[in-house]
């Protein structure tokens, strides 16, 4: 049974040697620099030096604390955006003025149609995830759990007689 060919790049396996090199050498620098640094800085421990520095304050309790989920959802919604942002840019390079060499007007503008469509599908589901956020309340900073709350709040109840508080205050 023979072998199957299999056919690289343009430079072959050369070129794989070539990349296995430059990532080698990669790693190394990046070793050694540690190593170095390592080997050459004094070691002085202090407990100063080890305690958590939060912008000049004094660490208060422990570090494990419940953290606020509304600061996730705030990162996870900037990052789907900046992605489809990073993803927009090169699309719109590409669908402004890109050519093939030999192909045909006619095929570039079926190329140019197909990718408007994959786009859109693409800017869409994003849409409606973003909607979707949007309806639950996801996107609201103060979220109300527990139901709806009255708007504007009511006054307070100032049928009590005066009286009655001062004997409360006694």
């Amino acid at each position: 049974m023979p072998r199957p060919i299999i056919n690289l790049a343009e430079g072959g396996v050369d070129l794989l040697i070539v990349l296995a090199l430059f990532g080698l050498a990669g790693f190394l620098m990046v070793f050694g620099v540690l190593l170095l640094g390592r080997l050459l800085r004094p070691s002085r421990p202090n407990p100063i030096k080890s305690a958590a520095y939060e912008c000049g304050e004094q660490p208060v309790g422990s570090g494990w604390v419940q953290f606020d989920l509304r600061f996730y959802v705030v990162a996870l919604v900037f990052l789907v955006f900046d992605v489809e942002i990073a993803l927009f840019y090169p699309w719109a390079v590409v669908f402004g003025g890109g050519s093939a060499p030999g192909a045909s007007p006619q095929l570039l503008w079926e190329i140019r149609w197909a990718a408007v469509w994959d786009m859109l599908f693409f800017f869409g589901v994003i849409v409606v995830g973003f909607l979707y956020l949007w309806r639950f309340g996801y996107l609201d900073w103060v979220r109300v759990v527990s139901g709806p709350a009255e708007w504007p709040p009511a006054p307070p109840d100032t049928s009590a007689p005066e009286a009655e508080a001062t004997e409360t205050r006694a």
